[in-house]
């Protein structure tokens, strides 16, 4: 059976059952892009006009706003995600960075990612960026392979994203990767040549993600010449193969990180943490000792910019199947007491689906750690079925 009896009773301060909040993490949606990408189903939208500045001001007023949900928590990472926030003029990144450390508690040590696309990478900007207190940046190269990259609707080609590279390593000691695999009428030689030459290129951070159709897409729409299964899932090992051989550890289902550079505001999501975003579209997770919940901001630019934050608020209802729909894309799992801890429920909500998954060989549990195998990391969703209610 799985093992509860070395876990703690479940705390019962408050409705929520939290004894404390998880850690807090920022995320920061820039909407804007150059031209958006005909597999990107994220909020992202060519800008009419210059809106940098009603974004900034906007931003600080959905901050604001929500202040009284997280009031003096500590933020242990910012994450500026979009679009491209690599747009934005260091002026601006210094102007948001600032706003923040006045109004939340940022931890010393706190992790702090901008995402750039090498199509808008300028060496001065990045110093500006790092100047600003970025001490991470993410790189959206998607491919080394100019073909592919037209494919994709890039408007990089591979020359730059190795510039963009070069120049990101000279500001940041961490930066990460962005590839992808399985691409329209890709081989394995083709994808194994941009995993080859992400690890050489000298970052300590690598996610590689499977191409995926997204509704509402014009791939979705319209189709393009895809790998077929077989082919996807030899790309899939090849990658984990060339990574875990350059030294890079398998930590969850696309991410990959030299030891000690993991992404630690990614981990805080999968490990049930709790985070405010603010921006157009951006998603948070709360919780305080009464309640733990969910809320969505306004997903129109338009809207959002007029002060009309909120789109939706709920109470998450089904506990057990979000907290493990997350921590099960960790490849090491989660210690067993982390359940309760997230979630105020004892592990006994979980051991039947725990027991069933066991038995099919996709679960591994002991007395601290409960882990996908390798079977359940490439089953995922079959794995997650026997938790999520209906």
């Amino acid at each position: 059976m799985i093992p509860i009896r070395a876990v703690s009773p479940a705390p019962t301060f408050g409705k929520s059952g939290l004894a404390a909040p998880p850690p807090l993490a920022l995320y920061v949606h820039w909407p804007w892009c150059v031209k958006k990408c005909p597999y990107c189903d994220f909020n992202s939208h060519e800008p009419k006009g210059d809106l940098e500045a009603a974004w900034l001001s906007t931003l600080i007023a959905d901050l604001e706003a929500a202040l009284p949900s997280i009031w003096n928590r500590p933020v242990i990472s910012i994450f500026i995600g979009g679009g491209t926030p690599s747009l934005m003029s260091g002026a601006t990144a210094d102007a948001l960075l600032a706003a923040i450390r006045m109004r939340v508690p940022l931890a010393p040590d706190a992790e702090i990612t901008l995402e750039a696309n090498p199509g808008t990478a300028e060496a001065d900007k990045f110093a500006a960026f790092r100047a600003a207190g970025v001490n991470r940046l993410s790189i959206g190269v998607q491919s080394f392979d100019d073909d592919k990259l037209r494919a994709l609707g890039r408007i990089h080609d591979s020359a730059e994203a190795r510039r963009a590279i070069d120049m990101a390593l000279k500001n940041f000691e961490r930066v990460n990767l962005d590839l992808m695999y399985a691409l329209p009428q890709q081989t394995l030689t083709e994808a194994e040549h941009d995993i080859v030459t992400g690890i050489a290129s000298g970052v300590s951070h690598l996610s590689a993600y499977h191409l995926t159709l997204e509704p509402n897409t014009p791939f979705h729409h319209t189709p393009p010449s895809l790998p077929d299964d077989d082919l996807a899932a030899d790309m899939q090992e090849m990658v984990e193969e060339k990574l875990a051989a350059a030294g890079f550890e398998h930590y969850e289902t696309s991410a990959f990180a030299k030891p000690g550079q993991r992404c630690l505001h990614n981990l805080n999501y999968w490990t049930f943490g709790d985070y405010l975003g603010i921006g157009p579209g951006a998603h948070s997770k709360l919780s305080n000792h009464e309640r733990i919940w969910r809320e969505a901001r306004q997903r129109s630019p338009g809207a959002w910019l007029k002060g009309d934050f909120i789109s939706t608020r709920a109470d998450i209802t089904d506990l057990p199947g979000e907290f493990m729909m997350n921590a099960l894309r960790l490849i090491d799992g989660f210690p067993t007491r982390l359940f309760s801890e997230r979630t105020g429920l004892p592990l006994a909500a979980i051991e039947k689906s725990a027991l069933a998954a066991r038995r099919d060989g996709l679960l591994e549990a002991d007395d601290e750690r409960i882990r996908p195998t390798l079977k359940g990391q490439r089953f995922l969703n079959t794995l997650l079925h026997p938790f999520l209610a209906d």
